[in-house]
């Protein structure tokens, strides 16, 4: 059976279980459990469970479920990689009837054919499902934009790379695939496998589909695991700093959208002392703004010469007051090269509008470390939706080649108005009103030729997209009239 087949045949039970209440995000957890334990049976040497807690306990079982809610508390309490996989892992399917009837449908699978390894492509293809269905789609990167990323930043064996807010992992699967296309040595291998990896993520569901998404692509194993703490990574700090011995040389990201609905980080060791608030110390500025404290929380945990891509929505461009400060200031003190402008539709959420920025950590200077930022416009007239015109990694590929070029060159210019890759000088940046770095040069067709209008519904959906994105702005707005 094809890997689409045996992802859907698993996938559709969902929809029977959502009778009795279970959501998308449940099943997917559930199936965590499963899947885990029938890869387990399949390879006993690989896998070596605690006695009684492996799939034919649970096949042999004639009181199914008082025998698996028993099996994963055992699994929560047996240590290594097997406790952080199942921690607080509860049984949410309560009518036995239903949980036979998974069980057996992923027993009439081999899930860890020798011939060619799909658990991990399975896996990421049940995460996709879930981002498709469920709210989490928001949050979810198309693989074609972290494979650009990727592929830009060029990751190195030996190298430490780190998300802050990593999600189920889909910037480390990135850069794996990266890594593996290297003839790695026994300590580059092992550094890989167990030193790579450092994620943040505050769900603890969703740091335990990481660790399962990583594991079965080969990261950690039963008794040493990769560093995916459960936490708010903007919190995990030192007298209101970074940790220094946890700074990073690679940072890949996609920040989680919107204003703080939790505790704001502040410069002010006094407005630190009052509820609601924490120090840090590092930050340039105190902002509630979710992207803006990640943006300066990342450039923090970068080491000297380290280097970061990360996805940020439109308003980390242009926004006064904090935003204004924090572009100033990680032009003087990054290297802040490239800006890509992504295209909307390519989110399962609705009107999130975004950008990749690529900046490198420099030492101290006197002078600013942005000399040019490079932009690559693949927005205007772009038009892609998440299932009937998805983004595909051939659509990002001249942006890749030209971002890798060794000498970087134009393709827009006075002669060609149309090209996507234009360069705009440090100082260009500075005069532009709040340093905005919100910059457009393409024309839109729709704008030009009112005898070509897009089709109805390709309008309506712009429509929405910019009044749900006049909301967000919006919110940041009531919340700061608040505070």
């Amino acid at each position: 059976m094809s890997t689409n087949n045996l992802v859907n045949k698993i996938w559709s039970f969902c929809d029977t279980l959502r009778d009795d209440g279970l959501g998308y995000g449940d099943y997917l957890e559930q199936l965590t459990f499963l899947l885990f334990l029938k890869m387990a049976d399949e390879n006993p040497k690989e896998y070596k469970l605690p006695a009684g807690c492996d799939w034919q306990a649970i096949l042999a079982s004639e009181h199914i479920i008082e025998s698996y809610e028993k099996l994963l508390k055992d699994l929560a309490n047996s240590g290594g990689m097997l406790s952080k996989i199942f921690a607080g892992a509860q049984n949410k399917i309560h009518d036995s009837a239903k949980l036979k009837k998974l069980i057996q449908l992923i027993d009439g699978e081999n899930w860890t054919s020798q011939e060619v390894d799909i658990k991990g492509e399975i896996y990421e293809s049940l995460l996709q499902k879930n981002a498709e269905n469920s709210g989490a789609g928001q949050y979810f990167t198309p693989r074609s934009v972290i494979s650009a990323m990727v592929d830009c930043i060029s990751p190195k064996p030996l190298e430490k790379i780190a998300d802050p807010s990593c999600g189920t992992g889909g910037f480390f699967l990135g850069a794996l695939e990266e890594l593996n296309n290297h003839k790695l040595t026994k300590e580059e291998a092992h550094f890989l496998k167990f030193e790579t990896f450092h994620g943040w993520e505050i769900e603890k569901s969703t740091a335990r589909l990481c660790l399962m998404n990583l594991f079965l692509h080969g990261i950690g194993d039963l008794k040493e695991t990769p560093e995916i703490e459960v936490t708010d990574s903007l919190k995990r700090l030192e007298h209101g700093k970074v940790v220094e011995n946890e700074k990073v040389d690679i940072i890949l990201a996609n920040p989680p959208f919107g204003v703080s609905s939790s505790d704001i980080p502040t410069i002010s060791v006094e407005q630190s002392k009052k509820d609601g608030y924490f120090l840090r110390k590092d930050f340039w500025v105190t902002t509630s703004n979710k992207q803006l404290a990640f943006l300066q929380h990342i450039v923090t945990m970068l080491n000297e010469n380290g280097r970061a891509a990360v996805v940020l929505p439109d308003n980390v461009l242009f926004e006064g007051g904090a935003g204004e400060v924090i572009r100033k200031k990680l032009m003087e003190e990054t290297e802040l090269h490239t800006i890509l402008r992504l295209p909307t539709g390519i989110f399962y959420a609705q009107g999130v509008k975004s950008n990749v920025l690529f900046f490198n950590k420099k030492k101290d200077s006197k002078t600013p470390q942005t000399k040019n930022i490079w932009y690559y416009d693949y927005r205007t007239n772009v038009r892609h939706t998440p299932k009937k015109n998805p983004l595909r990694s051939e659509n990002l590929s001249e942006f890749v080649k030209l971002f890798k070029a060794k000498k970087r060159k134009e393709t827009w210019s006075k002669v060609n108005p149309e090209g996507r890759w234009r360069k705009y000088s440090y100082n260009e940046i500075s005069e532009r009103d709040k340093t905005s770095l919100n910059i457009f040069w393409l024309r839109s067709e729709n704008m030009l030729d009112l005898d070509n209008l897009p089709e109805p519904s390709v309008l309506a959906q712009e429509i929405v997209e910019n009044i749900e994105d006049a909301l967000e702005s919006f919110k940041g707005v009531a919340l700061k009239l608040e505070d």
